[in-house]
């Protein structure tokens, strides 16, 4: 496969990974910053990738607390990554509370998200309701909270990725008149 098309070239336009600030949040009802292991690992991860940490949050899973802290996050940081309240359990409400604020849904994350996990633990990959989308110019992604899934999405999928996104969210300034007739905008202007 040649390394040269349209992807190279929008990758080209992307900001470097240390010039992104990214917020972490966990949302649990049982971990406290102790014993916070897929926290831990996340935001080793992040660091790794060379993205900057904005800020780091542990929540219970209270779908109006973690949609406001997301919120507030997706107004400061270029990317928002929360980790916990994905699967299938009566308390795992993170993507109908984080859900409610998305633009516009990125399936193909959670999609290829799943495609990986079932390749690792098979067919409980399914269960997970891992997802992503945009709120603002700010791209959210939804973890599962086992340290194992944590390193598989953002090793595979948002470390490798993660500055094209915001390269692509950024070129939807309000200013670009190329970009103007491709989409409706939602107000979400400024930072």
């Amino acid at each position: 496969m040649t390394s040269s098309g349209p992807v190279d070239e929008h990758k080209g336009l992307a900001p470097s990974a240390g010039a992104l600030r990214v917020g972490l949040v966990t949302a649990s009802d049982s971990r406290t910053p102790d014993t916070n292991e897929g926290g831990r690992v996340l935001r080793r991860l992040v660091e790794e990738a060379g993205f900057t940490v904005a800020a780091e949050v542990l929540l219970a899973e209270e779908p109006a607390a973690l949609r406001d802290a997301v919120a507030r996050l997706a107004g400061e940081t270029d990317a928002v990554i929360v980790t916990g309240g994905t699967g299938i359990g009566p308390r795992d409400r993170t993507p109908e509370a984080v859900g409610a604020l998305f633009e516009r849904r990125l399936p193909g994350f959670g999609e290829l998200f799943r495609m990986l996990s079932f390749q690792e633990i098979g067919p409980a990959a399914m269960l997970s309701r891992a997802d992503a989308g945009v709120v603002g110019r700010t791209v959210v992604f939804l973890l599962p909270g086992s340290p194992a899934a944590v390193d598989l999405a953002v090793r595979r999928l948002i470390a490798p990725e993660l500055a094209h996104a915001v390269g692509q969210l950024r070129r939807e300034a309000p200013h670009d008149p190329q970009k103007q007739h491709h989409h409706h905008r939602h107000g979400h202007h400024d930072r």
